[in-house]
Protein backbone atom coordinates (compact mmCIF):
# COMPACT_ATOMS: atom_id res chain seq x y z
CA UNK A 1 0.00 0.00 0.00
CA UNK A 2 1.26 3.47 -0.76
CA UNK A 3 2.86 5.31 2.74
CA UNK A 4 1.17 8.11 3.70
CA UNK A 5 1.64 10.20 6.54
CA UNK A 6 0.09 13.30 7.96
CA UNK A 7 2.62 15.76 6.20
CA UNK A 8 1.75 14.17 2.89
CA UNK A 9 -1.81 14.58 3.50
CA UNK A 10 -1.39 18.02 3.97
CA UNK A 11 0.58 18.50 1.29
CA UNK A 12 -1.89 16.89 -1.09
CA UNK A 13 -4.60 18.38 0.21
CA UNK A 14 -3.25 21.83 -0.52
CA UNK A 15 -2.71 20.93 -3.70
CA UNK A 16 -6.28 19.80 -4.20
CA UNK A 17 -7.15 22.83 -2.51
CA UNK A 18 -5.39 25.48 -5.12
CA UNK A 19 -6.05 23.59 -8.13
CA UNK A 20 -9.73 22.06 -7.74
CA UNK A 21 -10.69 24.95 -5.69
CA UNK A 22 -12.70 25.87 -2.48
CA UNK A 23 -16.16 25.23 -3.58
CA UNK A 24 -16.09 21.68 -5.56
CA UNK A 25 -13.10 20.46 -3.03
CA UNK A 26 -15.54 18.49 -0.24
CA UNK A 27 -17.60 16.85 -3.42
CA UNK A 28 -14.75 15.87 -4.50
CA UNK A 29 -13.45 14.54 -1.46
CA UNK A 30 -16.66 12.32 -0.98
CA UNK A 31 -16.41 10.83 -5.03
CA UNK A 32 -12.62 10.32 -4.08
CA UNK A 33 -13.83 8.31 -0.52
CA UNK A 34 -16.72 6.15 -1.96
CA UNK A 35 -14.82 5.26 -5.10
CA UNK A 36 -12.36 4.32 -2.50
CA UNK A 37 -14.89 1.96 -0.56
CA UNK A 38 -16.06 0.30 -3.67
CA UNK A 39 -12.23 -0.28 -4.89
CA UNK A 40 -11.96 -1.83 -1.32
CA UNK A 41 -15.56 -3.63 -1.25
CA UNK A 42 -14.37 -4.72 -4.97
CA UNK A 43 -11.34 -6.05 -4.19
CA UNK A 44 -12.77 -8.37 -0.60
CA UNK A 45 -15.19 -9.91 -3.02
CA UNK A 46 -12.89 -11.54 -5.17
CA UNK A 47 -10.43 -12.04 -2.47
CA UNK A 48 -13.20 -14.40 -0.72
CA UNK A 49 -14.55 -15.71 -3.65
CA UNK A 50 -11.14 -17.07 -5.04
CA UNK A 51 -10.81 -18.41 -1.12
CA UNK A 52 -14.16 -20.24 -1.61
CA UNK A 53 -13.44 -21.63 -5.04
CA UNK A 54 -10.19 -22.83 -3.42
CA UNK A 55 -12.28 -24.62 -0.57
CA UNK A 56 -14.34 -25.95 -2.98
CA UNK A 57 -11.39 -27.35 -4.93
CA UNK A 58 -9.43 -28.86 -1.74
CA UNK A 59 -13.47 -30.57 -1.15
CA UNK A 60 -13.29 -31.83 -4.10
CA UNK A 61 -9.70 -33.15 -3.74
CA UNK A 62 -10.81 -34.72 -0.48
CA UNK A 63 -14.16 -36.27 -1.96
CA UNK A 64 -12.03 -38.05 -4.61
CA UNK A 65 -9.36 -39.07 -1.79
CA UNK A 66 -12.02 -40.81 0.73
CA UNK A 67 -13.68 -42.49 -2.30
CA UNK A 68 -10.78 -44.12 -3.22
CA UNK A 69 -10.14 -44.84 0.14
CA UNK A 70 -13.43 -46.26 0.56
CA UNK A 71 -12.96 -48.14 -2.61
CA UNK A 72 -9.67 -50.09 -1.84
CA UNK A 73 -11.29 -50.47 2.17
CA UNK A 74 -14.07 -52.83 0.62
CA UNK A 75 -11.98 -54.45 -2.14
CA UNK A 76 -9.88 -55.69 0.67
CA UNK A 77 -12.79 -56.04 2.83
CA UNK A 78 -14.25 -58.40 0.14
CA UNK A 79 -11.05 -60.48 -0.46
CA UNK A 80 -10.72 -61.45 3.46
CA UNK A 81 -14.47 -62.00 3.32
CA UNK A 82 -13.75 -64.55 0.42
CA UNK A 83 -10.61 -65.66 2.36
CA UNK A 84 -12.37 -66.48 5.37
CA UNK A 85 -15.74 -68.22 3.13
CA UNK A 86 -13.17 -70.75 1.81
CA UNK A 87 -11.38 -71.42 4.92
CA UNK A 88 -14.57 -72.15 6.64
CA UNK A 89 -15.77 -73.39 4.43
CA UNK A 90 -12.71 -75.98 4.21
CA UNK A 91 -13.38 -76.41 8.16
CA UNK A 92 -16.81 -77.89 7.50
CA UNK A 93 -15.85 -79.82 5.16
CA UNK A 94 -13.01 -81.15 7.30
CA UNK A 95 -15.84 -81.45 10.23
CA UNK A 96 -18.22 -83.28 8.25
CA UNK A 97 -15.27 -85.83 6.65
CA UNK A 98 -14.85 -86.00 10.24
CA UNK A 99 -18.35 -87.30 11.28
CA UNK A 100 -18.33 -89.66 8.71
CA UNK A 101 -15.57 -91.11 9.49
CA UNK A 102 -12.00 -91.85 10.58
CA UNK A 103 -10.53 -92.58 6.63
CA UNK A 104 -12.53 -89.20 4.84
CA UNK A 105 -10.69 -87.37 7.94
CA UNK A 106 -7.47 -88.30 7.23
CA UNK A 107 -7.83 -87.64 3.38
CA UNK A 108 -9.04 -84.12 4.19
CA UNK A 109 -6.06 -83.26 6.91
CA UNK A 110 -3.79 -84.28 4.18
CA UNK A 111 -5.58 -82.18 1.31
CA UNK A 112 -5.40 -79.38 3.99
CA UNK A 113 -1.67 -80.28 4.51
CA UNK A 114 -1.26 -79.69 0.87
CA UNK A 115 -2.61 -76.80 0.36
CA UNK A 116 -0.75 -75.11 3.27
CA UNK A 117 -2.26 -75.36 6.44
CA UNK A 118 -0.50 -77.26 9.05
CA UNK A 119 -2.24 -76.01 12.02
CA UNK A 120 -3.04 -78.71 14.48
CA UNK A 121 -2.49 -78.49 18.21
CA UNK A 122 -0.89 -81.23 20.01
CA UNK A 123 -1.89 -81.75 23.41
CA UNK A 124 1.97 -80.13 24.36
CA UNK A 125 1.10 -77.32 22.57
CA UNK A 126 -2.36 -76.50 24.60
CA UNK A 127 -0.51 -77.23 27.89
CA UNK A 128 2.65 -74.93 27.02
CA UNK A 129 -0.08 -72.04 25.98
CA UNK A 130 -2.01 -72.59 29.16
CA UNK A 131 1.40 -72.30 31.29
CA UNK A 132 1.97 -68.90 29.25
CA UNK A 133 -1.46 -67.57 29.93
CA UNK A 134 -1.42 -68.04 33.73
CA UNK A 135 1.77 -67.35 34.18
CA UNK A 136 1.00 -63.64 32.38
CA UNK A 137 -2.27 -63.61 34.06
CA UNK A 138 -0.61 -63.75 37.51
CA UNK A 139 1.95 -61.14 36.27
CA UNK A 140 -0.75 -58.44 35.24
CA UNK A 141 -2.71 -59.57 38.84
CA UNK A 142 -0.23 -60.13 41.18
CA UNK A 143 0.86 -56.96 43.77
CA UNK A 144 3.67 -55.12 44.40
CA UNK A 145 6.91 -57.27 45.41
CA UNK A 146 8.42 -56.36 48.92
CA UNK A 147 11.84 -56.03 47.72
CA UNK A 148 10.41 -53.26 45.23
CA UNK A 149 8.68 -51.98 48.21
CA UNK A 150 11.85 -51.99 50.45
CA UNK A 151 13.83 -50.15 47.86
CA UNK A 152 11.09 -47.43 47.25
CA UNK A 153 10.08 -47.10 50.73
CA UNK A 154 6.10 -48.11 50.58
CA UNK A 155 4.81 -48.78 53.95
CA UNK A 156 4.42 -52.51 54.42
CA UNK A 157 2.73 -52.20 57.63
CA UNK A 158 -0.52 -50.40 57.96
CA UNK A 159 -0.42 -47.52 61.31
CA UNK A 160 -3.24 -46.48 62.96
CA UNK A 161 -3.07 -42.44 63.35
CA UNK A 162 -2.77 -42.45 67.43
CA UNK A 163 0.33 -44.82 65.87
CA UNK A 164 1.43 -42.29 63.57
CA UNK A 165 1.34 -39.41 65.91
CA UNK A 166 3.54 -41.06 68.50
CA UNK A 167 6.16 -42.14 66.20
CA UNK A 168 6.40 -38.75 64.78
CA UNK A 169 5.36 -36.66 67.25
CA UNK A 170 8.08 -33.62 68.01
CA UNK A 171 9.85 -33.77 71.32
CA UNK A 172 12.06 -35.89 73.41
CA UNK A 173 11.09 -39.92 74.04
CA UNK A 174 12.03 -41.02 77.36
CA UNK A 175 13.32 -44.31 77.43
CA UNK A 176 12.07 -45.09 80.43
CA UNK A 177 8.83 -47.07 80.31
CA UNK A 178 6.21 -47.21 83.25
CA UNK A 179 5.94 -50.34 84.19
Amino acid sequence: MIDLGLTKLAVIGAVALVVIGPEKLPKVARMAGTLYGRAQRYLNEVKSEVSREIEIEELRNLHKEVQETAQSFKAGVETMKSDVEQGVSSHIDEVESAWRGEEAADKAHAAAIAAGSTMTATPDDIERKARDFRRKKLVKTSSVPAWYKNRHGARQHVLSGAARVRKFRPGSKSTTTFF
